[in-house]
Order: C-alpha cells, then sequence, then structure tokens
C-alpha cells in the first residue's frame, strides 16, 4: 500500500493554525453529547488544545489523543501539563492499525484528518471497531470547492487550483466535507445528524493571522515542497500566492469563509 503522504507537513504555520483550535470552535456539535464520565479517542490529536478541552469537559472520564507524528504529541504533552489536564493521554498511533482493544472507546472524535486519507472508509471502519456498541462518532471535515472570499484575486483561485491538484496527487479528497456523510454510511455507522459550521475571517485581526500563516505555508511548508516536486508550480507562482494572501489580509473589505460538515453517527 503506498503510505499516506499529507499535503500540510507540520511546518510552525500549519501548527499555528492547529493550535488555534478548541472544542468551542472545532467541537461544538459535540459537546452537549458528551456524559462526564466519558472514554473519548481523539484520532489525529496534533498539538492536543481540542483534546485537553474535552478532557476538562469529562472530569470522571479519560481522553486519549493519537497522532502518527511524536514530535507534535509533546507539544500536546507539554499544552495538558500546563493547564493540568490528569485525565489525557497521548499516544503515536497509525489509523488503519489502531493498537487499541475492541469496543473501547464511548466516543471517537475525528476532525479534519480523513481528508488527508486514501482511504477515508477503512479510517472510518477500524474507528468504529474501538467504539463501544452504540458508541458516538463525532467527524469534521472542511471542503476547500466551497471555501469562499472577497475581494476575489485571479492568483488565490490558482492557488486552490493546485491544491486540489496537490491532494489528488497524493490520493487525498480536499472537498471531502460534501463527501463525509457517505463515507460514515460506507463504514457501517447508523442514525446520522449532519450539520455545518463555518470559520470566517474578516475582523483586521483575523486577516492579519490567517493571510499571514497561509502566506507562509505557500512558501514554507509541505504544500510549497510537494507542489515544486510534482511540478505543480513554480517559486515564482507560490511567491505569487503568498501575495495575494497579503493583499487580502490588508484589503478592510477582505473576508474568508471556510466551511466545515460535521456528522454524528452511531456504531
Amino acid at each position: 500500500m503506498t503510505p499516506e503522504r499529507y499535503s500540510h507537513g507540520h511546518h510552525e504555520s500549519v501548527l499555528r493554525s492547529h493550535r488555534w483550535r478548541t472544542a468551542e470552535n472545532s467541537a461544538a456539535f459535540l459537546l452537549a453529547h458528551l456524559a462526564p464520565d466519558a472514554t473519548i479517542l481523539d484520532l489525529g490529536c496534533g498539538p492536543g488544545t481540542i483534546t485537553v478541552d474535552l478532557a476538562e469537559r469529562v472530569p470522571g472520564g479519560r481522553v486519549l489523543g493519537v497522532d502518527r507524528e511524536p514530535a507534535v504529541l509533546e507539544q500536546a504533552r507539554a499544552l495538558a501539563r500546563e493547564r493540568d489536564a490528569r485525565n489525557v493521554d497521548f499516544a503515536v498511533g497509525d489509523v488503519y492499525d489502531l493498537d487499541l482493544a475492541r469496543g473501547t472507546f464511548d466516543v471517537v472524535f475525528v476532525h479534519q484528518v480523513l481528508q488527508h486519507l486514501r482511504e477515508p472508509v477503512r479510517a472510518l471502519r477500524a474507528l468504529r471497531a474501538v467504539l463501544a456498541p452504540g458508541g458516538l462518532l463525532a467527524v469534521r471535515e472542511s471542503d476547500y470547492g466551497a471555501f469562499t472570499w472577497y475581494p476575489p484575486d485571479p492568483r488565490l483561485e490558482a492557488w486552490m487550483s493546485v491544491y486540489h491538484q496537490l491532494t489528488a496527487r497524493n490520493g487525498a479528497s480536499a472537498d471531502a466535507g460534501r463527501e463525509l456523510p457517505a463515507w460514515v454510511r460506507a463504514a457501517g455507522f447508523v442514525d446520522l445528524e449532519v450539520s455545518c459550521t463555518v470559520w470566517s475571517y474578516c475582523r483586521p485581526e483575523e486577516r492579519r493571522w490567517w493571510g499571514g500563516l497561509w502566506a507562509e505555508r505557500v512558501t514554507s511548508s509541505e504544500f510549497a515542497r510537494q507542489t515544486l516536486e510534482y511540478g505543480l508550480a513554480t517559486p515564482d507562482d507560490l511567491a505569487q500566492f503568498a501575495a495575494a494572501f497579503r493583499a487580502w489580509a490588508d484589503d478592510e473589505d477582505g473576508c474568508f469563509h471556510v466551511p466545515s460538515v460535521e456528522v454524528l453517527a452511531r456504531a
């Protein structure tokens, strides 16, 4: 099997966006369903900001964050120590080969992970196996094809085209959000509840943050390295993408919307 290749990588500009994520802005659709003694698996937990938030919401339960990148998990462990979260653990793991007992968890949470996988349905089946009977899956995936921004800029249109080409080359799905309910059903889950929420970046400080991190990502992260390797863009193209994000951030009328589809389902 061809190994998974993460189109974003773990450059600081990527992790900066991951550390911004919280249970409130990324898992609100799940929170009302959490019992205080729930056992939760956070698959693809990254630097652990959502994971630790979830742990604080289940004081009588346990949370396990799993990610394939050991260095990122060190950041997660440091955050847990900083916030004195004692009911959370972190482990290196592969979603296709989880070293976890069947029926272990009440809840499995997966955020912005399936879009990067070659076999999302296979991954979901593996996660269903570690859920207790009737356990809850909570999964959220963005849909790049539904991103919108103002003002229009052909350089940003070109960036989006290259991003779709890159993810397709890696066997991933940039438009995962729209496919998510079908994947969940194909993996054998039932009783789906589907919703959609949007991250919006319109205030000056939001534009500076979002535009700045993407200007850095398109020139310095794995996105840059892989697009050059595959011949999908030139260094000048990447510089133009970065300039477009900076110009957008400086425009007082600028706004950028990132929709994500959310699914709750039962094992």
